[in-house]
């Protein structure tokens, strides 16, 4: 396996972890009933993440 391809399935792997880890705290405040706001940007600050890199890792996948 080639360096490129090895960064990114790790790119691809962490953007993932990131998505679930985002949705998993959405899903979590919104069962419990804090009404503050920190939790809800940072879930959404992670998905953002994990998508960004997700998108990076399908571009420089598809330039190898």
């Amino acid at each position: 396996m080639d360096l490129q391809a090895q960064r990114v399935g790790t790119v691809r792997a962490f953007g993932t972890v990131s998505l679930v880890a985002g949705f998993m705290t959405a899903l979590v405040t919104m069962a419990s009933d804090y009404g503050r706001l920190e939790p809800h940007i940072l879930a959404a600050f992670l998905v953002l993440t994990g998508l960004g890199l997700r998108v990076e890792a399908a571009i420089a996948d598809r330039k190898s």
